[in-house]
């Protein structure tokens, strides 16, 4: 490991301009994923911004909603009495990722921030446009099993890049319609979760639309009517501490059966969480039947495409929509 500055601002202002015109200096909060980066070699920034000082963990109601500080822990959100009665479906997602001691020390912020569990970006002996803009994609050619079905490039050779996001808590977020509030060195601004990471395009190295220099402050989630028909479907290589191959977050309203509105995204599909918004709508109004249900789950396939050793993912996407939503649907 290289050597590097450490420095623990108290305010928010001091933080950002810790990281302004510092190309390397990245913030830190529980950890969890950049001291593996950095113990890698992936990542070396000069200087270590520690913002575990900043009041930024608060829990509460807040307008038409819920906000969520950047720096409350997972565990703390999933255990909260507040996400646990009317948000139940970010408390599913969240106790599925990672493991209770990671969970006890990874951050909101933090969370939407890891980066891939791409092979192939984790080992600095192969090529990772998304690690070394350029280097080319070891993975079209490579092991591609945990890999990209839906958004990704695969083109040009210089710019593709076929990794997912590997976070569970994310695609609950999508799902609720969260958004992000952030500052910066221009101020504030707010950021529609559907908007806040980015597909790879031309730029694989880039995850999110975030600035340089903006620092995450707190999730706004709406209220909705998603406390009761919910489910969280996590499919994985082992039933702990694992990433998802693929994942399935779906919240019903319903109504003597009927769906009077509905919530679908996806997880270990894509570049970023992936939100099903036309199988959302061909849901809307329709029975909460299995027919209904395989029909959206094939709507929501249109456009997903397959590497040598992912094909199994396009069987087994649908299937897991039919499952998060037949499980959504049963009595509360």
């Amino acid at each position: 490991m290289i050597n590097f500055q450490y420095v623990r601002p108290t305010t928010q202002q001091a933080s950002v301009a810790a990281l302004t015109g510092n190309p390397t200096a990245q913030f830190i909060a529980g950890g969890t994923n950049l001291i593996d980066l950095m113990k890698r070699g992936v990542t070396a920034p000069e200087t270590v911004v520690d913002i575990n000082a900043l009041p930024l963990r608060s829990i509460d109601r807040q307008g038409n909603g819920i906000r969520i500080g950047a720096l409350a822990l997972n565990s703390a959100v999933a255990d909260h009495p507040l996400i646990r009665r009317q948000q139940p479906l970010l408390t599913q997602a969240l106790n599925a990722g990672a493991s209770a001691q990671i969970r006890n020390m990874a951050t909101m912020g933090g969370n939407m921030l890891q980066r891939t569990r791409c092979h192939y970006f984790y080992d600095t002996a192969l090529p990772c446009n998304k690690r070394e803009p350029g280097s080319g994609c070891g993975a079209l050619a490579g092991f591609n099993r945990i890999h990209a079905i839906f958004g990704t490039n695969d083109r040009d050779p210089k710019q593709a890049c076929i990794a997912v996001h590997p976070s569970d808590m994310c695609v609950a977020l999508v799902a609720l319609d969260a958004t992000v509030l952030v500052t910066g060195p221009t101020g504030e601004r707010r950021i529609p979760f559907i908007d806040f990471h980015r597909l790879p395009g031309n730029t694989p190295e880039r995850d999110t639309n975030l600035e340089r220099g903006e620092l995450i402050l707190a999730l706004d989630i709406p209220d909705n009517g998603f406390a009761r028909h919910v489910h969280y479907l996590k499919v994985r290589d082992r039933n702990s501490y694992a990433f998802a191959l693929v994942s399935v977050a779906a919240a019903l309203d319903l109504s003597n059966g009927t769906i009077r509105n509905a919530r679908l995204a996806m997880g270990g599909v894509a570049h970023k969480p992936w939100r099903l918004l036309d199988a959302e709508k061909a849901l809307i109004g329709k029975p909460a039947t299995e027919t209904t249900f395989r029909q959206a789950a094939d709507l929501a396939m249109q456009g997903a495409k397959a590497y040598e050793h992912n094909a199994f993912k396009l069987r087994m996407s649908p299937g897991a929509i039919v499952e998060a939503l037949k499980t959504a649907a049963r009595p509360a």
